[in-house]
């Protein structure tokens, strides 16, 4: 833990004695984990309040980075959380793959639905999501899914932003703590554009790539057959300088022409449109 603040770490024993409070009255927790900052923390708050009655639950899923899957696995193997692992076939529903605005709620569907059957093997279980305050005012069709499926958002009820989430992960020393956000692969396709395993392997081949050049917080959206490649606004000068080999590259991948988006990285760009 670090306790080099004592102001900052004043203020996140206050958010925790929330959490405990929430915890204290579920006996048995799933939380739905992708291996991102926010389901890590729900995860380990859950086994740190109850123990071995918290397990996590991921989903093997196409719009999953293998990356993000492996650090799941290393998470759950550090704290020695009990991990349940499942497939989600959200990728053959047509009402996922035709790439619909509110896809996500299809995918929340697909992976809840799955939630309540694990829940099965442990009786009285609450399902939990790592759905955070800033999340609600996003376009986040999921969180209807979440609601009809009676599924708890403890970040949500205890008033936790998504910096907050990364100051008690970085309190705990988590090892995710300070991991770019990382949304499902699906997310770099604009709407209407079919969801093909194909695009999803091209998109997470592509990124793999600029993450090995050093760009670690990146998006490669896939717009028909052109990669549109965004990072940090401040970086874009080191990528202009590579842009030679990643283009050759990419285009190995399938792609037939590579450009770099001069806003720079803005996370949930392709939501504009409807949230205008």
């Amino acid at each position: 833990m670090n306790d080099n603040n004592p102001k900052g770490v004043a203020h996140l024993k206050g958010h925790l004695s929330d959490l405990e409070e929430w915890f204290s009255s579920h006996t048995h927790t799933i939380t739905a984990f992708s291996g991102g900052v926010d389901s890590a923390l729900v995860l380990y708050l859950s086994y740190k309040f109850l123990g071995k009655r918290a397990i996590g639950c991921i989903s093997i899923s196409p719009s999953l980075k293998r990356s993000d899957y492996a650090t799941a696995i290393a998470f759950c193997k550090q704290y020695k959380i009990r991990l349940e692992i499942i497939e989600t076939k959200e990728i053959d529903d047509p009402n996922y793959f035709n790439n619909p605005s509110n896809r996500c709620y299809f995918c929340k569907s697909h992976l809840y639905q799955h939630l309540k059957q694990v829940s099965l093997k442990y009786p009285e279980s609450s399902l939990l999501n790592g759905t955070n305050t800033d999340d609600i005012s996003d376009y986040r069709p999921g969180i209807k899914a979440a609601d009809e499926l009676d599924i708890f958002s403890p970040l949500v009820d205890c008033g936790i932003t998504k910096q907050t989430v990364r100051d008690l992960a970085n309190y705990f020393g988590l090892p995710n703590s300070n991991k770019p956000a990382s949304p499902c692969l699906s997310s770099r396709i604009p709407y209407g554009s079919v969801v093909t395993r194909e695009k999803l392997s091209r998109i997470e081949q592509a990124e793999e790539i600029l993450a090995k050049y050093g760009f670690n917080d990146t998006r490669v959206r896939h717009f028909d057959e052109t990669a549109s490649i965004e990072v940090p606004y401040e970086q874009i000068g080191a990528l202009e300088n590579i842009m030679p080999q990643v283009g050759l590259i990419f285009k190995g991948l399938g792609f037939r022409s590579v450009s770099i988006d001069r806003e720079g990285l803005v996370s949930g760009k392709l939501n504009r449109p409807i949230r205008a």
